[in-house]
């Protein structure tokens, strides 16, 4: 139904007749009698598991919950790419690894290691031309599901309040709550993280203790605590597929990723004879004398 609304949307469907067949299909599979819907509640192992976690448990390495918890996020973030791709209308993937594109069975090891040892589901969705994919976590400790997009800081900009404004006027929306900025550093410098209001009403903040540092990328993201819905089958799923989409619409949509500007003439060199090899070997012969 997807793939159909896209080639319609489109327009990608030049033979009229087809086109008539094409919508005809895609308005018998949206229709409720068909059956045909995505995925729309997590397994019953599901509030089990967070109670696991709640209670200070440790999920072991070949939990059968853990299992069913994984395979239905797998569908989860799959049913996700097609929800985006129909509101973008464009195809949106999930970024896997090479080896997970190749091995599901590794990847669903992997992503059992990680519910056990961290607590967490994750995911990341590439929108095409978007500045960023958009990175999801679901850390079933805290209750939290954070969604947000990396995006590396302008080199042409040499203070960190620079960099920060860079990215300040590209956020243009209103709706920040529980919206943050994490900043980067470089060397060891830790991480730092800030409200997007509080930097909006005191740019300079993020300077404080960085001793003229400036921050090498920053983390857009929103941190939504869902409380008991966390852990319900369905309230889960619906409160995700609202988050992920309206991140997108407020923030990601709006946010350009920094291209390194094109190099230009130095001074003295800008006609062929300047750096032909005879003048740059009486440069050398100058330097050295």
């Amino acid at each position: 139904m997807t793939t159909a609304d896209l080639l319609i949307s489109q327009g990608a469907v030049g033979d009229k007749d087809h086109l008539v067949l094409l919508n005809e299909m895609r308005r018998f599979l949206s229709h409720d009698s068909t059956g045909v819907r995505g995925f729309d509640r997590m397994p019953r192992e599901w509030p089990e598991l967070n109670k696991l976690v709640s209670s200070g448990g440790i999920i072991p390495s070949k939990s059968v919950e853990a299992r069913a918890v994984v395979e239905a996020w797998h569908q989860e973030t799959r049913d996700l790419t097609l929800i985006l791709s129909r509101m973008t209308e464009t195809f949106v993937i999930q970024k896997l690894s090479r080896r997970h594109l190749t091995d599901p069975v590794a990847r669903l090891k992997d992503d059992m290691a990680l519910l056990c040892e961290s607590k967490q589901l994750e995911v990341s969705l590439a929108i095409p031309d978007a500045a960023a994919p958009i990175e999801v976590i679901v850390d079933l400790a805290l209750r939290t599901v954070d969604v947000g997009m990396t995006l590396r800081a302008p080199e042409d900009r040499q203070s960190a309040k620079a960099r920060l404004n860079w990215l300040l006027r590209q956020i243009r929306t209103d709706a920040i709550l529980d919206a943050h900025i994490r900043f980067f550093w470089p060397g060891r410098s830790p991480q730092t993280q800030f409200q997007i209001a509080e930097l909006r009403e005191n740019p300079g903040v993020i300077g404080e203790g960085k001793d003229r540092l400036a921050p090498t990328s920053f983390h857009v993201f929103q941190s939504k605590a869902f409380g008991a819905r966390f852990a319900q089958q369905t309230a889960f799923i619906d409160d995700i597929e609202k988050l992920i989409p309206c991140f997108y619409d407020n923030f990601g949509s709006e946010l350009s990723a920094w291209q390194k500007p094109a190099p230009k003439f130095k001074p003295g060199r800008d006609d062929a004879s300047d750096v032909a090899t005879e003048a740059i070997a009486d440069g050398a012969d100058s330097f050295e004398a």
